[in-house]
């Protein structure tokens, strides 16, 4: 069996909005005046999914406009669909649950949802294109202070760098990770998955 880093990543489904797009979408937010059109951004959802009968509360409340209800309903999809192994709809769901929760103003369940994207990704065997969702959600949790999230992120990239074979990068992540774990008072397992990585070995060449 290939460890993570040498197997071919699946194809991805929707990419996130841009960074621009983003901007623009907060810009507006704080000036009290939504896009002419938000819903434009967001394509139809694939038919392979929308045939799935878990996809029906997703649906609903995205047609009803819900995006806390189907930003919620996404995320759960997702997860189910990543303890599943089925990378491809995790993805889906994922950037799904990312786009609600930004609309619905749920900062804190859109950093979260950014860092399982990463998460996602590095189990399916992408460590490369995991780092810019811990990399999002890293500089999300700093804005709006949510350290543990801050410091599972890190620690998520410092895996991502592990698996890249980036050792000193990935130690000093996790040296970061554990110190704001340790400030937020994260679990047990969580810090210790940290101090795991931090004095993790692993040969290079």
């Amino acid at each position: 069996m290939q460890p993570p880093a040498l197997r071919r990543p699946p194809r991805w489904g929707e990419p996130p909005p841009s960074a621009l797009a983003r901007i623009r979408q907060r810009i507006s937010a704080w000036l009290g005046a939504a896009p002419a059109s938000q819903r434009t951004a967001l394509r139809p959802l694939p038919l392979a999914l929308q045939r799935d009968p878990l996809a029906a509360p997703y649906l609903a409340a995205d047609d009803a406009g819900d995006h806390a209800s189907a930003g919620e309903e996404a995320s759960r999809a997702m997860q189910r669909a990543t303890t599943a192994g089925e990378w491809w709809p995790a993805d889906i769901w994922g950037h799904r649950a990312l786009w609600h929760y930004e609309r619905a103003g749920m900062e804190l369940e859109a950093t979260r949802t950014a860092r399982l994207i990463g998460d996602l990704r590095v189990a399916a065997g992408d460590p490369a294109s995991a780092r810019r969702y811990y990399a999002e959600a890293i500089a999300e949790a700093r804005d709006i202070g949510a350290e543990q999230e801050q410091g599972l992120a890190a620690l998520g990239m410092g895996r991502a760098a592990m698996d890249l074979s980036d050792v000193t990068v990935a130690r000093r992540l996790a040296a970061i990770a554990l110190d704001l774990l340790m400030r937020a008072g994260a679990p047990a397992e969580q810090l210790q998955a940290a101090r795991d990585l931090r004095g993790q070995e692993k040969e290079v060449g």
